[in-house]
């Protein structure tokens, strides 16, 4: 039986605990309300002028206007997007410093480099920025049409064939090497340091074919290099008319390049779901679509769930991907 004294014991403890949860919700909607409180970096994986860094300066200046602070574009290159990861994780988690960067930074580089870092723990994702396709591209002196005849030529004379890349362990390499894997065939792989050499070997006949991320396309359109199959689950919306190497008939050629944005963990997730919102809105605007086609991309939004499962997904494609092949950065 409840005494008058245990009933006043049990009002005050949910008072108390009523009171604690408003002023948590309080402190929360204060925290968001007041972000941000100063101009936000992001902190760009890669040199200027590439597909990572123009996106984000495109999309750096739709949140400066929505956010109401300047945000700041810091290009912090190397080890495939590992330093300027690394930058982000010591940066204090209060959503004044984000990363973007080829999801490869999270699927591919905890199998390809001895890190202390490790970006599914250290970071918190936050959304997808958008995503180009790879083409398969070939020479103007190779005889194939078709990802077809590439396979039969490649068959015919095992090892002789060469394909080129933006460099050991980036997404053109791992696509190359898919495609190696759904074709069986026995192909050279000659690593460049990004992806516009790579692509001037093929064009001057150095080497046979590329994965391109989408830069090819001014030499496409002009017959300067063939088009051969999309190494994506789906047709380009650039060239609609040409199929993708599965349509071919080798399934399991496909990667896209998708590219996103990452907070330190411990960021608070109701900034975290306010940038995503944001990236949103700044990926819907028929400026920037306009903007991203001119780099032969797409601006895909995701939710911050959907986007995990996205990286959850293409980290076990890759890691599967790179110790079958014995794929090594040296």
């Amino acid at each position: 039986m409840l005494t008058s004294s245990s009933i006043r014991r049990r009002l005050l403890q949910a008072l108390t605990v009523a009171a604690l949860t408003s002023i948590g919700c309080a402190a929360i909607a204060q925290t968001a309300s007041a972000w941000p409180a100063k101009p936000v970096r992001v902190v760009v994986g890669f040199a200027p002028g590439g597909s990572t860094d123009v996106m984000a300066r495109i999309l750096s200046q739709s949140l400066s206007e929505s956010l109401g602070q300047p945000v700041i574009i810091d290009n912090k290159p190397g080890a495939s997007g590992n330093i300027s990861a690394a930058e982000v994780i010591r940066a204090a988690p209060d959503g004044h410093t984000f990363l973007i960067a080829p999801t490869s930074v999270e699927t591919a580089n905890p199998s390809l480099f001895k890190s202390a870092i490790v970006p599914s723990r250290d970071l918190a994702p936050v959304a997808s920025v958008g995503r180009t396709q790879m083409y398969l591209v070939a020479k103007p002196q190779m005889a194939a049409k078709d990802a077809r005849d590439l396979v039969a030529l490649a068959k015919a004379r095992p090892g002789t064939l060469s394909y080129a890349s933006a460099g050991a362990g980036t997404p053109p390499h791992l696509a190359c090497e898919l495609f190696k894997q759904a074709t069986g065939t026995d192909v050279a792989h000659v690593p460049y340091r990004g992806a516009a050499p790579a692509l001037q070997d093929v064009l001057s006949g150095q080497a046979d074919f590329v994965c391109d991320p989408g830069i090819a396309f001014p030499h496409i359109r002009t017959g300067k290099v063939k088009l051969l199959g999309i190494v994506s689950a789906k047709r380009s919306p650039f060239f609609p008319d040409v199929p993708t190497v599965g349509e071919q008939g080798f399934k399991g050629a496909d990667l896209d390049i998708w590219f996103g944005m990452w907070a330190p963990a411990g960021t608070p997730l109701e900034i975290v779901a306010r940038m995503n919102r944001e990236v949103a809105k700044a990926l819907a605007q028929p400026a920037v679509k306009s903007r991203y086609a001119d780099l032969g991309a797409e601006p895909v939004a995701m939710e911050t769930a959907d986007f995990r499962t996205l990286l959850a997904d293409e980290g076990a494609l890759l890691s599967a991907l790179i110790k079958q092949q014995k794929i090594v950065v040296d």
